[in-house]
């Protein structure tokens, strides 16, 4: 028999990401450097990118969504991802993780993305 089993109270909904590694800020350049087709600001800025984990070996972790699961890059913005997180000196190995929950929402884009499409 299966349980399921409710996430505690207060378990945030977005893992935590490495901020205080040193690869952090040049990872987080090299997802900038990617943008939605669609929308003319980066998948960073675009809230897209959920959690960027860098483990002890500088092997990263990457959790991103989609601004809708029909996106028509569905299957290619992973790979784009990988591509430019492989190209930071020192990442060792790059894994990209696509979720569906917490669903993207516009209260997720940072306020440069959000004057950039009109939105402030």
């Amino acid at each position: 028999m299966t349980e399921t089993v409710a996430p505690l109270e207060g378990t945030p909904l977005i893992a935590p990401s490495s901020t205080e590694h040193e690869l952090y800020d040049a990872v987080v350049e090299a997802c900038r450097t990617i943008f939605d087709p669609e929308i003319p600001v980066n998948i960073y800025d675009l809230g897209l990118i959920y959690t960027i984990n860098i483990k002890e070996d500088n092997e990263v972790l990457v959790i991103m969504t989609l601004t809708a699961a029909g996106c028509p890059v569905a299957g290619e913005m992973p790979v784009w991802v990988e591509e430019a997180v492989e190209t930071v000196p020192g990442v060792k190995e790059v894994l990209v993780h696509m979720v569906w929950d917490p669903p993207w929402g516009m209260d997720m884009m940072s306020d440069e993305a959000k004057l950039e499409l009109g939105f402030m």
